[in-house]
């Protein structure tokens, strides 16, 4: 059992916590404003964000992405030596509201925090997907891929564990490498603005086909 903080009451925070905790994980779910946030499972805790990741041992950032740097970077102490799991992708809303333009072209999201968080051991996964299938990957026709990048090989192993438990078999994930890799992975989100126009919220996951 991991004690697992996630950041976001959002509908991806929500999700991975129910997952993960019905995965017998001891689960907080840290909330900007704890006392409007309801826990997704009898078993998860919910805290403020400063609570939640100082009593955890591995992190989940799933809040807004574009807010993400000032946040994460604003909990340093609490995130030190400890596995940050950032599954946000970082843009500017577009008109509908969809997701637009990356707000740092030519880098991520995942080295900025990985810069400002030196002591944490950051990395990239399950952001190129719809987040229903973060928690259900067997629901899609096609196997998905999780991708991960990350500089610390134990920190990826931790979070190849919870993929795992999230229901990913090991032949779907893809270790890219080191955390630099992650913006190939977070500019994948242009194209999913485009498929949500189309489709809708269906089920996808944008995946590596061999």
């Amino acid at each position: 059992m991991t004690t697992i903080a996630i950041l976001g009451a959002g509908r991806v925070g929500t999700n991975l916590a129910r997952k993960l905790s019905a995965a017998g994980h001891h689960v907080t779910l840290g909330a900007r404003n704890p006392a409007s946030a309801s826990a997704p499972h009898p078993a998860v805790a919910v805290a403020d964000q400063r609570t939640a990741a100082r009593t955890a041992e591995v992190v989940i950032n799933a809040t807004p992405g574009h807010t993400s740097l000032e946040l994460l970077a604003g909990l340093r102490p609490e995130l030190a030596g400890k596995v940050l799991v950032d599954v946000s992708n970082a843009t500017h809303d577009a008109a509908d509201g969809l997701p637009g333009e990356l707000c740092h072209p030519g880098g991520s999201l995942a080295e900025l925090l990985q810069a400002a968080l030196p002591d944490t051991h950051v990395v990239k996964t399950l952001n190129t997907m719809l987040f229903t299938v973060m928690t259900a990957p067997e629901s899609l026709a096609t196997p998905p891929t999780a991708y991960l990048s990350g500089d610390d090989p134990d920190a990826k192993r931790t979070v190849t564990g919870l993929l795992g438990d999230l229901g990913w078999q090991p032949g779907w994930i893809e270790d890219l490498g080191g955390i630099a890799t992650a913006r190939a992975t977070e500019a994948m989100i242009l194209v999913v603005p485009h498929l949500l126009r189309r489709d809708g919220f269906r089920p996808f996951a944008v995946s590596l086909a061999r």
